[in-house]
Formats: structure tokens, sequence, C-alpha cells
């Protein structure tokens, strides 16, 4: 029985910051750490010091969740840094400034915007697009914009210089697959457990079983993400994947010192480099 065959190439994939960080990694041999905070979360001023911070902790690269008041797809944790962050102002437009201010010190590390259609769509496809790519933002996950909607945005982000990564799911299918992977780029984005964000930890077995099955169909790097929340698991995702996504205990902690936000920027900071650590153990 023949291999499957993998899905055509974009007609112009992007090369971005993204590229040449899976390039460097797997000249070395080493894996990713891809670490996720909402952008304004607690507030605008510790957000800016964190997201400076995190580079310097050991992330590879860096998603920035765009705050949304309905994220659908996320658990507690993020649903209430979404809150905190709208409460204390953060805009689409202050998330790529604060991209944009990033980049006056920092031009290596890939920022990719994670979130949701809605704010694009009511900012405006054509004007977000420039300015985020003016800002320097390196890729994007819109989580409830599937394939046959690539024409809204994957396909003019394609066109912009800016990776479009799609999320692919323990029950994707065989079918379903080939549409999943079709115009993404930079790396696909393996949810590891069914569910929202900040549940269960993942299994490896099944994790690394359908891993395997996804290099069949792309050559792209695979970051595993979702119920990820101590070194020892980054490490164990990291053996059998190219990259490992760690959002929901990150962002636990800017919750849980809310009272004392003199610890906070510190304290995750001290969290990511272990995962880091964890991740770079492979």
């Amino acid at each position: 029985m023949s291999a499957p065959a993998k899905p055509t190439e974009p007609k112009n994939p992007v090369t971005s910051r993204i590229d040449a960080l899976f390039a460097r990694l797997k000249a070395a041999n080493e894996k990713a750490f891809v670490a996720f905070v909402t952008a304004g979360d607690p507030d605008l001023d510790i957000s800016a010091r964190i997201l400076a911070g995190l580079p310097q902790a050991g992330a590879d690269i860096i998603e920035l969740g765009m705050p949304f008041t309905d994220p659908m797809a996320d658990g507690p944790a993020i649903q209430a840094a979404s809150q905190r962050a709208l409460a204390a102002g953060q805009t689409l437009k202050g998330t790529l400034d604060m991209v944009r201010n990033f980049r006056a010190d920092n031009d290596i590390t890939p920022i990719v915007l994670m979130g949701y259609y809605n704010p694009i769509y009511t900012y405006g496809v054509d004007k977000f697009l420039s300015d985020a790519k003016a800002a320097g933002i390196d890729g994007l996950i819109i989580v409830d914009l599937p394939p046959e909607e690539d024409d809204e945005l994957c396909l003019p982000a394609m066109a912009a210089g800016v990776n479009f990564i799609r999320l692919a799911t323990p029950t994707t299918d065989e079918k379903r697959l080939p549409d999943v992977l079709n115009n993404t780029s930079g790396f696909v984005y393996y949810v590891s457990i069914t569910g929202i964000t900040g549940s269960a930890p993942p299994q490896q077995k099944a994790v690394a079983d359908n891993i395997a099955r996804l290099k069949k169909h792309t050559d792209l790097p695979i970051c595993v993400g979702f119920g990820i929340r101590t070194p020892d698991q980054a490490a164990a995702m990291a053996a059998i994947a190219d990259g490992v996504v760690v959002g929901s205990a990150l962002v636990d902690v800017i919750g849980e010192t809310a009272e004392n936000r003199a610890q906070t920027v510190d304290k995750l900071l001290a969290l990511a480099s272990a995962l880091a650590e964890g991740v770079k153990r492979t």
C-alpha cells in the first residue's frame, strides 16, 4: 500500500523567523519551547515586561493571545486572562504596538498571534495584515477559521508574508488532514487532547502515534500543546515532537499573583525557564 500523498505546497510559501528558527534548532538537534501569554494580562506594563523577558527565560517562540470577549476554545485560565487584559484596556491595536516595541530590542524571536477572527474582521483584514507585518508579527493561529474559509485570512496572510498555522487534533482523520495541512506554514500545532486548553495532561504514546501519522502528510515541524504544565511533561512531549507549547500553566501564575503583582514577572519567568529546560533535555 503506497504512502499517503502529501498536500501540495503553497504556491508562495512564507519564509519567516519561524522557518529560520526551526532550521537552527534542527541543525542543533534541539526542540522548540513555545510560550503562550495573553497580551495585556494582567496590565499593559507587566505584560510588556513578561514579553521582553520570555526569550531570556528560554522561549524560542512567543505565542501572544489576542484578548477576546468570547474565547470559546479556551479553558478557564485563558478566558480569565482575556478578561483581565480587556479590563486593563488592551486592544488589538495595543497588542500590535506591544510587539512593535518588543521588536526595538529583539528582531530574532518569532511572535505568533493566537485568537479569534472577529477582532481581525472588525479591524479590517488588509489593514490588520499590513500593520501586523510592520509590527513584526510572524504568524497567526486563528482557531475559528476552518480551511474552507482560507480566502478570508489564510491566503491574504500568506500573500502578506505571514505564516498561517493550523491546528490538528486527535479527531482529525485521514480524510480531513490534507485540508487542514493545505496552505499551512511555519509549523503545525497538534492539540494533544480533546477538549479545552488547560485540562488533562497528554498521554505520550497516543501523542507519539498521532505525530507519526501527521509526519506522513507534512514536512512542517509539529509542536504539541494543551495540558502540558510541568518540566517533566514538557520533556516527554519534546522527545516525540519538534516543539512544545505551554500556555495555561504560565497564565495561571498571573492569576495566582493577582494580589501581589510585584511577584508576577519573576514567578512567571522562573516557570518559563524551568519548562524550557525540560524541553531542552532531549
